[in-house]
C-alpha cells in the first residue's frame, strides 16, 4: 500500500479521488483548504490536515511530516484567492502572474523536497468525457453553429490563457470566461442576453493534467438552466464529466442540449 497526498478544493472531486485511490490500496493524507473542501473527506481519508490557503510553510511542514513522495491537486479554488493568498505572500519573487506560471513554481519548490505532483488522472480516468449527446434532447441549426463558433473561439482563449469558458448566442460571442470563474460567467451572460445562450468549455492546448482539468457537473447544469442556456458543449478526453446522471436528468428536464466534441 503506497501513500499519496492530496490537496483539496472544493467539489465533488477530491471526495472522488480519495475514494478511487482507496479502493486501488493507496493510502491518501489530504490537506483540505479551509472554506473550500468538504467536510465529506474526514471520513473518507486516511488523515486529513485542514489548511488555510495561504500557510504555505504549514503545509511543507506537513508533507514532511507524513513523508509525502507524490502529491495531487484537486477541487475548486477561486483563482483570485490564489493570486492574493498564495503569490503575494509567499510567490512575490516570481513575476508571472498567471496561474499555471504559480503552480508550476510551486511544483519546483516541492520537487527540491523530494515531492512530485501528479495527475488526479491516475485514479479519475473514468470520469473524462466521451464524445456524443447526453441526454435526449437534440441540437438544431443555431445550436450546431453557436457549438462550432464557440469551440472555436474558445481554443483561441485558452491558447491566451484567458479562460476556458465562452458563452456564444446566435452567433455572437456573449461572454468569456476570466478568473470570475464559470458560474460568474453564466451569469453574467444570462443578463447580457437572455435565454437561449449556448456554453462551450474546452481545455487549454498542452493542458497540465496536474493543476486544471476543466470539470463540469451537476451545478453547473442548474446554473444553466436557471439562466435559461440552450446547451452545453465541453470538449472529450480532456475534461471532467461528474454527477453525470443527475446532470443528464437535469439537462432533460430544462431541455438543454449536452454535446461532447
Amino acid at each position: 500500500m503506497g501513500k499519496i497526498g492530496l490537496i483539496a478544493g472544493g467539489g465533488v472531486l477530491p471526495l472522488e479521488f480519495v475514494r478511487s485511490a482507496a479502493k486501488k490500496g493507496e493510502k491518501v493524507v489530504v490537506f483540505a483548504i479551509e472554506g473550500a473542501a468538504s467536510t465529506e473527506l474526514e471520513d473518507a481519508a486516511d488523515k486529513v490536515y485542514w489548511v488555510k490557503i495561504d500557510q504555505y510553510a504549514k503545509f511543507l511542514l506537513l508533507l514532511v511530516k507524513e513523508r509525502i513522495r507524490e502529491l495531487a491537486f484537486l477541487g475548486k479554488v477561486e483563482k483570485n484567492n490564489i493570486y492574493r493568498d498564495i503569490y503575494k505572500k509567499e510567490l512575490v519573487d516570481v513575476y508571472d502572474k498567471r496561474d499555471y506560471s504559480i503552480f508550476d513554481e510551486v511544483a519546483k519548490r516541492l520537487k527540491k523536497l523530494g515531492v512530485t505532483m501528479i495527475e488526479g488522472t491516475r485514479y479519475l480516468s473514468h470520469l473524462l468525457a466521451e464524445k456524443g449527446i447526453l441526454g435526449e434532447v437534440q441540437p438544431d441549426e443555431r445550436i450546431g453553429l453557436d457549438i462550432s463558433l464557440g469551440f472555436e473561439t474558445a481554443k483561441k482563449i485558452t491558447d491566451m490563457d484567458i479562460g476556458q469558458t465562452v458563452i456564444i448566442k446566435s452567433g455572437g460571442v456573449v461572454a468569456v470566461e476570466a478568473m470570475e470563474g464559470t458560474d460568474e460567467t453564466i451569469e453574467r451572460a444570462g443578463r447580457i442576453a437572455g435565454e437561449g445562450c449556448v456554453m462551450v468549455k474546452v481545455s487549454r492546448p498542452g493542458q497540465d493534467m496536474r493543476w486544471d482539468v476543466p470539470t463540469v457537473g451537476a451545478g453547473t447544469m442548474k446554473k444553466l438552466a436557471e439562466n435559461s442556456f440552450s446547451a452545453l458543449a465541453i470538449e472529450s478526453g480532456r475534461m471532467f464529466l461528474v454527477e453525470k446522471e443527475e446532470l443528464i436528468r437535469a439537462a432533460d428536464a430544462a431541455g438543454i442540449v449536452v454535446k461532447v466534441l
